[in-house]
């Protein structure tokens, strides 16, 4: 039988797990989503369409890649207390800029060529290289999140090396009120409030800042960082949090936050779509906070240590470093399909999961795979009963 630490260990896998398969649904269907966005948003765009993944958009859009901060800070400390703070860093360094470097500058431009084809540029090689240095900004695609997630490390290497002491009495606080769900949601939501709203009325809600392949949305920024560092309170002292205990809390609770999903989802849009800048921005945190905690729940609540999940958990990092090349181009190829927008967005959806899915698995599996991306090289893990193969978070 898994220990209650274990067992709180291959949820936490299996969340990450399912938020990087989100990020593949939601690039896989923005081809099919009505709303007019530029190039470097939606490198393609198919002339049929279906409403319903406008509100998946919608709704993945709020909270997935908050929540994919959250689970990434969840471990920061212990690894910090493990390896020092340059040891942390430098390790840190190999994992996320290695991917980094070659996201940005061999799969971006692999990526971004069927889009430049559907814009009317001409299949030659020097035409692309010209439109690409001619866009004024080099696109990575999904690659911002590793470099964001870098700097966030960084910040907390100077925490751990500046006021340990000051940011273990944060990170007690903040797991006692994970004792309490709802007090949690209330502080989380109340802190991005104040990170995002101001950013987001002053520079918009959809603005971002770039520096060649260095780019994020300016108006998340903090709310990102919110996430992160709560994630790191919350596992600053071990896997051990109550909050995520099957039948905690949380995971009893879930119709409760479904419906603050919902309520909180539909206020959103309601503001948005009356214009009012104020109520929107202070709502999309809120509404934030409902979807990460009701999605936390329902992980928590029926994640078994099944084959299959540890297999999609051990490779998804993988998954999210080379699923959006695979994406591109499977709508560029789906542009010809005379099937309706939901068929083509649930086939590249799959297709895509699968050809990433596979590709990971075989670049950890070859020999000359380098560390980096071999998910199973840590002495950070535990063995899942099920598979008896090392996870590494």
């Amino acid at each position: 039988m898994q220990s209650p630490s274990t067992q709180r260990l291959f949820q936490l896998s299996y969340l990450r797990a399912f938020v990087t398969l989100l990020v593949v649904v939601h690039h896989s269907v923005l081809a099919y989503f009505s709303i007019k966005l530029p190039l470097l948003s939606i490198p393609i765009s198919d002339v049929v369409k279906w409403p319903g993944f406008d509100l998946l958009v919608a709704w993945n859009d709020i909270f997935f890649m908050a929540l994919m901060f959250f689970v990434s800070g969840l471990f920061v400390w212990p690894g910090l207390k493990r390896h020092s703070a340059g040891g942390y860093l430098r390790r840190r360094l190999l994992r996320l800029g290695i991917p980094f470097v070659v996201g940005a500058g061999v799969l971006a431009p692999l990526t971004y060529y069927p889009g430049y084809l559907q814009a009317g540029g001409a299949p030659h090689l020097a035409g692309y290289v010209s439109w690409w240095f001619a866009l004024g900004t080099w696109p990575a695609g999904p690659m911002w999140f590793l470099w964001v997630l870098f700097a966030f490390d960084c910040v907390a290497a100077l925490a751990f090396t500046a006021v340990p002491q000051v940011f273990e009495r944060l990170a007690r606080g903040v797991r006692g009120v994970s004792n309490r769900p709802v007090l949690f949601f209330v502080l989380l939501a109340a802190l991005s409030c104040a990170a995002y709203a101001p950013m987001a009325i002053h520079f918009g809600k959809g603005t971002w800042w770039s520096w060649g392949p260095f780019a994020v949305q300016t108006s998340r920024v903090l709310h990102y960082f919110i996430y992160f560092a709560m994630g790191a309170c919350l596992g600053a002292f071990g896997a051990d949090v109550p909050m995520f205990e099957r039948t905690g809390p949380l995971a009893r609770r879930r119709l409760l936050w479904g419906l603050t999903m919902v309520v909180a989802f539909v206020a959103l849009i309601k503001f948005t779509l009356a214009g009012k800048t104020v109520a929107t921005a202070l709502a999309f945190p809120v509404s934030c906070a409902a979807s990460s905690l009701y999605v936390m729940a329902l992980v928590t609540r029926f994640a078994r240590p099944w084959r299959w999940a540890d297999s999609l958990s051990a490779n998804a990092y993988g998954i999210y470093i080379v699923h959006y090349a695979f994406v591109i181009w499977l709508q560029y190829w789906a542009l010809q399909w005379p099937v309706p927008g939901f068929v083509k967005g649930v086939a590249v959806s799959l297709a895509a999961i699968g050809a990433s899915w596979m590709t990971a698995v075989l670049l950890r599996q070859s020999r000359r795979s380098p560390g980096w991306f071999d998910l199973t090289q840590s002495k950070v893990g535990i063995r899942l009963p099920s598979t008896e193969r090392r996870v590494r978070y």
